[in-house]
């Protein structure tokens, strides 16, 4: 399954950073993951200092 971030993100980017396929971009409010392209590696979850990035 793949990743949303929900609205707990604080817009730091260290998810995009960590993303091996960069399907995570900045939004107008926090930081959003395309699920099409997400592979469900759980990196950004990783290195979330919030956990905003949670499987769908």
């Amino acid at each position: 399954m793949a990743y949303k971030i929900l609205d707990t993100c604080v817009s730091c980017g260290a998810c995009a950073t960590e993303c091996p396929v960069s399907c995570i971009s900045e939004g107008d409010s926090l930081y959003v993951i395309d699920a099409d392209a997400c592979i469900s590696c759980g990196n950004c979850a990783n290195v979330c200092p919030v956990g905003a990035p949670v499987e769908e």
